[in-house]
């Protein structure tokens, strides 16, 4: 192994990779020598923008793939573009996300099967799709759960329960997936606000909650990225925490 770049000629598709987490996430493994697939669903511009970047770094090293995470019977077709262009598939990472508040009392059908449809039934999928590549590269699936799939955020009940069940099935799929494929979760806490609006006050609150009194980077994600894919070869299984101590 390339010590200057681990992952050279290794494969990684990440999904809502075009910006914010993911975008962070595909950057730092590119640097790590990775080819990036970066799927998107309505992001074109970023997406399309952010391979031309990676390109600019080592010419044909990534590729934009679009899909609706929602339709499951066309999932695997992101891993067969992912096969068709580099030959293999090494890191799967399961980021994309939808997030929004569903009190009790106003929550609707199609809110549910949005929240669960992204954040949990699309990464079982896709998963249960990628397993023979990953099983064929003795690979990595990295899932993107939150704090909040462990203790309940106020208001999100429906986008909390979806994280819970993708802790589970990040535990269960290293039991499904295990010897050949390692399963781990990353648990952002207050590193990157939403798109939507936040009141100051309220950021200045969540801040205030974590044992180190600061908000988080994208980069904090992307560096426990690239030690579950480089430096993790015996860890399956877990979730951690990067949240600067707002769990405890």
């Amino acid at each position: 192994m390339d010590t200057a770049l681990p992952l050279a000629g290794h494969c990684v598709l990440v999904t809502g990779g075009a910006k914010r987490l993911g975008a962070a996430i595909g950057r730092r493994l590119h640097a790590a020598g990775a080819n990036i697939v970066v799927h998107f669903h309505q992001s074109r511009p970023q997406a399309d923008a952010l391979v031309a970047e990676l390109d600019r770094a080592r010419a044909g090293s990534a590729l934009a793939v679009r899909a609706d995470l929602h339709d499951v019977e066309r999932l695997p077709a992101l891993v067969d573009a992912a096969l068709a262009r580099f030959g293999r598939l090494d890191v799967l990472v399961n980021n994309a996300s939808t997030f929004y508040p569903t009190p009790v009392g106003s929550i609707t059908a199609a809110q549910f099967d949005d929240l669960v449809g992204t954040n949990l039934r699309a990464p079982l999928f896709l998963s249960q799709a990628a397993a023979p590549a990953l099983r064929d590269a003795r690979g990595l699936i990295i899932n993107m759960v939150d704090i909040h799939g462990r203790r309940p955020l106020k208001a999100h009940p429906v986008y909390s329960a979806a994280k819970a069940g993708l802790v589970m099935l990040t535990k269960s799929l290293a039991r499904e997936l295990g010897p050949e494929v390692r399963v781990n979760a990353i648990a952002p806490g207050p590193v990157l606000w939403p798109e939507r609006d936040l009141d100051a006050a309220l950021k200045d609150e969540i801040v205030a909650k974590t044992a180190l009194k600061r908000s988080g980077s994208p980069e904090d994600i992307a560096r426990t990225a690239w030690f579950f894919a480089v430096e993790a070869p015996y860890v399956t299984g877990q979730v951690i925490a990067v949240d600067g101590g707002r769990s405890l």
